[in-house]
Formats: structure tokens, sequence, C-alpha cells
């Protein structure tokens, strides 16, 4: 299966400047692995030391936050689009 990323402009580094990238995977945590393979250093960007998504980076599969899903194991339909959105925090 394969799903377009939406890179944040704080990423695109790690992506040669990219806004968006097409990748394989049938879960939020395969997309995050097949994401790296093909960009490395991008998962430690996004993940924390205990494996799950970084607390001020918010993961979208289609309009659906994974985090009220089933976090990485989300799964992300054919043709999906998986939106990658730093938290902003200000008062």
């Amino acid at each position: 299966m394969s799903a377009t990323v939406r890179i944040p402009t704080p990423l695109r580094p790690v992506t040669g400047g990219r806004s968006t990238v097409r990748v394989s995977g049938s879960t939020v945590r395969e997309v995050v692995a097949d994401l790296d393979a093909a960009h490395p250093g991008i998962a430690e960007r996004l993940l924390a030391d205990d494996g799950g998504i970084r607390r001020f980076v918010n993961v979208f599969v289609d309009d659906t936050d994974v985090r009220f899903e089933q976090g990485l194991d989300t799964e992300v339909p054919d043709g999906a689009t998986v939106s990658i959105i730093p938290a902003v925090a200000g008062g």
C-alpha cells in the first residue's frame, strides 16, 4: 500500500526540501519506517525514546488524529495522506 506523507517545513531539510513524499506501509509505524529508510534521521525527530510519537508531534491519517486511534498501529489505507504537524504552543 502506498501513502503520501506531508512533511512540515522544519523537517524538509531531511527530505531534501520536499513537502510531500510517497511511501509504503499499511500502518503509521510502517509508514514511518519506510520514510526513515528513504530519509534517514526523520524517525528520530518523530519518535520519542519509548518508541511512541513525540509529545509535540501530531500525526493524522487523512483527517483522523492517530492519538485517538491506535497510535503507530493506526491503519493507513492505500492512497491515504499522512500529515505530520508540529504542535504549536503559546499564549
